[in-house]
C-alpha cells in the first residue's frame, strides 16, 4: 500500500488542508451561482440583514445547500470505508450494494401509496429501506457452500439494485405526480433542499460520525481476520452488528436528504488509503474530508457547466467515480 504521507505530522497537516480546503468551498459554494453576489453580500446576510433578494438566496437557498453537500459527502465518504471495511470487497459502496436503490424505494413507495411528505418520516423510511436491501445483499452473498465473498455480495447487490429500481420505476410510470415530485431527487441533488432538512437528520448524522470514528480502533483489529480478532478478545459479530447500523443511519440520512448519490462511497477510501494507509483511523477522517470536498466541488462544477440550468449532483459524481470503479474493479480481477 502505497503511503504519500508516512507520518503522524504530514497527516496532520493534510488533514489541515483538508479543512482549510472544505471551508473555501463552502464560500464558493455560497457566493457562486446564476445570481451574482460578493463575499460581502454573503457576510451582510447574517450580520446586517435587509431582505435583498441577493441576501435571501445566500440564506435560504445557497448556505443550505453548501451545508448539507459537505455534510452528505463526509457521511458517503465513511459509509463507504465502513463497507469496503465489513465486506472486505474494494468495490463496496452503497450505491453498488443496493443499499441507496432499497432507501429510494421505500420513499418512492410511501409517497406514492401513503401520501407521505415529512422530512423526519422520510428519515426512518429511508432507514427502513437501507436495512432491509443490507440485510437481504448480505444473507443472498453469504449462500452456497464458499459462504460470503467479495464477487457474490457485489452480484447480489447489482441484483438488488435493479430489482428496486425496476420496482420504483413502475410506480412512478403509473403515479405522474409522484414522478413530477421525486424525479430530481432520484437523481440525486442538494439543489432545493431548505436548512430543515439538514437539521431532521443531523442528530443521526451525528450518531453516525461519532461512532464511526469510536469504533475505528476495533476495525483495524478486525481486518487481520476473525480469528486473530477473537483470539485477541474482541466481540465480532458485535463489532459488525454495530458497524452495520452505523452504515444504516450514515446511508439512509444521506438519501433521505440529498437522494441517492452514487460513487462517492467508492472512490474516497481509495483515495485516503493513498494517501495516509490502511489505518482506519486516519483512513476515516480523511475519507469524511475528501468527500466533503468531492460533493462541494461537482456541485459547484453542476452549476458552472451548463448555468442558468445545472446538472444533477449524482449525474457529476457518476462521470467522476465510473472510471475509477472501472480500474478498481479490472485491479482487483487481475489479482484472482
Amino acid at each position: 500500500m502505497f503511503v504519500l504521507l508516512p507520518n503522524s505530522f504530514g497527516k496532520i497537516a493534510g488533514l489541515l488542508a483538508l479543512v482549510a480546503s472544505v471551508i473555501c468551498l463552502l464560500f464558493i459554494s455560497i457566493v457562486f451561482g446564476v445570481m451574482d453576489t460578493t463575499w460581502q453580500t454573503a457576510v451582510e446576510a447574517y450580520t446586517n440583514f435587509s431582505g435583498t433578494n441577493e441576501q435571501l438566496v445566500i440564506k435560504e437557498v445557497r448556505v443550505p445547500r453548501a451545508l448539507i453537500a459537505a455534510a452528505v459527502g463526509a457521511s458517503l465518504g465513511m459509509v463507504g470505508v465502513l463497507m469496503q471495511t465489513l465486506t472486505r470487497n474494494p468495490l463496496a459502496d452503497p450505491g453498488i450494494f443496493g443499499i441507496n436503490a432499497g432507501a429510494s424505494f421505500f420513499i418512492v413507495l410511501s409517497i406514492s401509496f401513503f401520501s407521505v411528505n415529512s422530512l423526519s418520516q422520510f428519515a426512518w423510511i429511508a432507514f427502513l429501506g437501507a436495512a432491509v436491501s443490507g440485510v437481504v445483499v448480505y444473507v443472498l452473498g453469504a449462500l452456497g457452500k464458499d459462504g460470503l465473498t467479495p464477487l457474490k455480495l457485489t452480484l447480489a447487490g447489482a441484483a438488488m439494485t435493479a430489482l428496486f429500481s425496476s420496482m420504483m420505476h413502475g410506480m412512478l410510470v403509473v403515479n405522474e405526480r409522484t414522478l413530477e415530485e421525486v424525479l430530481f431527487w432520484l437523481a440525486g441533488s442538494v439543489a432545493g433542499r431548505k436548512l430543515e432538512f439538514l437539521v431532521s437528520v443531523l442528530p443521526y448524522l451525528a450518531v453516525g460520525w461519532v461512532g464511526t470514528l469510536l469504533i475505528s480502533g476495533q476495525l483495524n483489529v478486525l481486518m487481520m481476520g476473525d480469528d486473530v480478532a477473537k483470539g485477541l478478545g474482541q466481540r465480532t459479530a458485535l463489532l459488525k452488528v454495530t458497524t452495520g447500523l452505523l452504515i444504516i443511519l450514515l446511508a439512509g440520512s444521506s438519501v433521505a436528504v440529498a437522494g441517492p448519490i452514487g460513487f462517492v462511497g467508492l472512490v474516497i477510501p481509495h483515495i485516503a488509503r493513498f494517501l495516509v494507509g490502511i489505518d482506519l483511523r486516519w483512513v476515516l477522517l480523511y475519507s469524511a474530508g475528501l468527500g466533503a470536498v468531492l460533493l462541494l466541488g461537482a456541485d459547484i462544477a453542476a452549476r458552472w457547466i451548463t448555468m442558468p440550468d445545472e446538472l444533477p449532483l449524482g449525474v457529476m459524481t457518476a462521470l467522476i467515480g465510473a472510471p475509477i470503479f472501472v480500474y478498481v474493479a479490472r485491479k482487483g480481477l487481475s489479482r484472482q
